[in-house]
């Protein structure tokens, strides 16, 4: 199996090069903006060491998928997907804030919950709450956008007392939010799933804001299955899960949080593969497609061939 780890295109017009945690974005001409996923994984804010095969192709075939399904509720920066793994849409500035909203007590905030914190970014939290229970109803828990880093954690109220949004834009991006959630909600209830939690980035073009980068996929989300899922809470059992969990609970396991001494645990081949499948799993179950694999003997050649073709098709328009 072959990941991609690293490129290094010279694509026509080229004007900028930025190397995310996972995606390497492309400028072009300065006004459209060529987004390869690589394969590429990350948790708790680290880049880990070995790349992902299938990784990237399965990030950006699902996000493509919901960007689709949801452009009648908020309009998003895609033209053209021309390839498994690359994304081309319009450049928008980007809100320095990620809207993060959850309809269940899970992952960060149920960790902050057992601290006894009854409040996450400013959003009370009732008491008699345990880990994975649905919310009286959905919360929106925002983060700061960290250009390096970790993101951290920030309440509506400082978002607005330090400028980072106006009171305009952030109540557009508040109702955005929670009518992107609903339908997510009610795509993964059709395929047996729960949306526990997720998040979405926007940007914005003159007057017009625009959802960004990445929906609804394992690496933004989290789902339960929705079989047996009362039957586990009232038995304190720990919920199915489709999400990229499973990854932080084996690095965990093995002694690492993204905190400062600590070391990544070997990824063996066993590993990488048994990653890869889930994120295949992930797909075929969060989307109800079969996943088709491009084992194309040349990736990068691929790539960047596919996106020359439609980089001339667009330019010229």
């Amino acid at each position: 199996m072959k990941a991609i780890k690293e490129t290094n295109f010279n694509f026509p017009k080229q004007s900028n090069f930025y190397k995310g945690k996972v995606r390497d974005v492309y400028t072009i001409d300065d006004q459209l903006m060529a987004m390869v996923v690589t394969d590429r994984i990350s948790a708790f804010d680290v880049v880990l060491p070995e790349a992902i095969p299938f990784k990237g192709q399965v990030l950006n075939q699902i996000a493509a998928k919901f960007l689709a399904a949801t452009q009648d509720i908020v309009p998003n920066w895609v033209l053209a997907t021309p390839d498994e793994m690359v994304t081309i849409g319009r450049i928008c500035e980007p809100f320095k804030v990620e809207m993060v909203i959850r309809g269940y007590l899970a992952g960060h905030a149920s960790r902050e919950y057992s601290l006894g914190k009854r409040s996450v970014c400013g959003v009370a939290l009732p008491e008699g709450l345990k880990e994975n229970d649905k919310l009286p109803e959905p919360i929106i828990t925002p983060t700061t956008k960290a250009a390096v880093g970790h993101d951290e954690d920030i309440s509506k109220e400082d978002i607005l007392a330090k400028g980072i949004v106006s009171l305009l834009d952030y109540e557009k991006l508040e109702a955005y939010t929670h009518a992107l959630y609903k339908r997510g909600t009610e795509m993964a209830a059709e395929r047996g799933l729960i949306l526990v939690d997720t998040k979405y980035e926007f940007g914005k073009v003159g007057d017009t804001i625009y959802l960004i980068d990445e929906i609804h996929t394992p690496d933004s989300s989290r789902y339960f299955y929705a079989d047996g899922y009362k039957e586990r809470q009232q038995s304190d059992e720990p919920q199915k899960q489709l999400s990229k969990e499973f990854v932080r609970k084996w690095l965990i396991e093995n002694g690492f949080q993204g905190k400062d001494g600590q070391v990544v645990p070997e990824m063996t081949e066993e590993i990488v593969a048994s990653i890869s499948d889930r994120y295949i799993e992930l797909y075929e179950q969060i989307t109800g497609d079969k996943f088709v694999k491009n084992t194309s003997s040349n990736i990068l050649e691929r790539i960047e061939t596919n996106v020359n073709n439609a980089l001339s098709n667009l330019l010229s328009n």
